[in-house]
């Protein structure tokens, strides 16, 4: 991945995550597990807003396939994270996503974070298409890899 696609402008959406006291841990900065949970928070919260509708109650659901990290730099409580998000690949049932994790005004990630959903039908489980109002949403954060 180019160091352009690591800045804060590299991201089409970035949407707010306030830290919580629990969020740290006993060496003073945000534990790496919550990392992913800020991940989940992000892609399903821009989902919920972008699409107006309960993603749950869809009749196809995204599950998280694989997540991966790289940790650049300490999050802390107090303070707001700058998720950013951009969809590298938007295939016909999976999605993944490039998130950047930012925390006050560096253009400079603390974290970048590749997070896959794969959709599959809410009652059988099996493998399909995107919905097309889950399609409709991420179609403008398509961003290259590189």
């Amino acid at each position: 991945m180019t160091d352009e696609l690591r800045l804060r402008t590299a991201f089409p959406v970035l949407r707010t995550i306030t830290t919580r006291w629990q969020d740290e841990d006993v060496y003073g900065h945000v534990n790496n597990v919550v990392y992913y949970s800020y991940f989940d928070t992000a892609v399903n919260g821009f989902l919920i807003d972008a699409t107006g509708t309960d993603i749950r109650r869809l009749d196809a659901v995204g599950l998280v396939a694989e997540t991966r990290c790289e940790f650049l730099r300490e999050l802390n409580f107090p303070g707001d994270v700058h998720a950013g998000l951009a969809v590298t690949r938007l295939g016909t049932s999976s999605v993944v996503y490039r998130i950047g994790l930012f925390q006050g005004d560096s253009d400079e990630p603390a974290a970048i974070g590749r997070f896959v959903h794969v959709y599959v039908d809410a009652q059988t489980r099996k493998v399909t298409p995107v919905p097309d109002t889950i399609r409709a949403a991420l179609t403008p954060l398509a961003t290259p890899s590189r």
